[in-house]
């Protein structure tokens, strides 16, 4: 008998065990974080200081809700970006189902926060999260709306955030799906804003 399982509830264990996903900490794997970034000029480079300025304001008076972190830094950083440019398409919530061919017939169901397509292809998915929610915690969650793909012979990128905190990650499904995972940037810390833009902007190349 076949079994829905919510996203947002979903363990790394259980996607290993059921998809066979495994990390890949080969630093060639995922290079595309730390390798041919582009530059931001002066214009993003001040949209990014208000974005920063607006943030670590709200963030006195919590608690910070997800939505919120949306509109003040997700939406923004995405403005800045250049994803509301053609030929990318920025599409939220949407909804996505895997099901898993194994004999309970597992559904995974869930609804991604921000899809990013160019010409169609799924670019970027991003999840976001309160401010008090762990980016570790919810990694699982944001590799199964990536093994959701439907290009499974192309790469697909993610970003999860808190506001705070920003983290990327590359999936490849193949035979035997890999992953890997960026370092944490912090909002806080000096530089790692405009790392985070950069970093958008060069997966905006694909």
């Amino acid at each position: 008998m076949s079994q829905t399982i919510q996203a947002s509830a979903i363990s790394l264990k259980l996607l290993e065990e059921k998809f066979g996903i495994q990390e890949n900490i080969d630093p060639q794997f995922f290079g595309e974080w730390q390798n041919g970034l582009p530059e931001i000029d002066a214009w993003e480079k001040q949209g990014l200081d208000r974005l920063k300025t607006g943030f670590l304001d709200l963030i006195k008076d919590p608690p910070l809700k997800e939505n919120l972190v949306r509109m003040t830094v997700l939406y923004p950083l995405l403005f800045i970006a250049g994803f509301y440019l053609s030929p990318l398409q920025v599409k939220p919530e949407q909804a996505v189902n895997i099901v898993i061919e194994d004999e309970d017939g597992t559904i995974i169901e869930g609804r991604i926060d921000v899809l990013v397509l160019k010409n169609e292809f799924w670019i970027l998915v991003i999840e976001s999260k309160r401010a008090s929610i762990s980016l570790e915690e919810e990694i699982s969650q944001l590799l199964s709306y990536m093994l959701a793909n439907p290009q499974s012979d192309k790469p697909t990128f993610g970003m999860i955030t808190n506001g705070g905190y920003f983290m990327f990650a590359k999936l490849v499904k193949a035979e035997n799906p890999q992953y890997a995972l960026s370092e944490t940037f912090v909002l806080r810390n000096q530089g790692d804003l405009d790392q985070v833009l950069r970093i958008l902007k060069r997966l905006a190349q694909f």
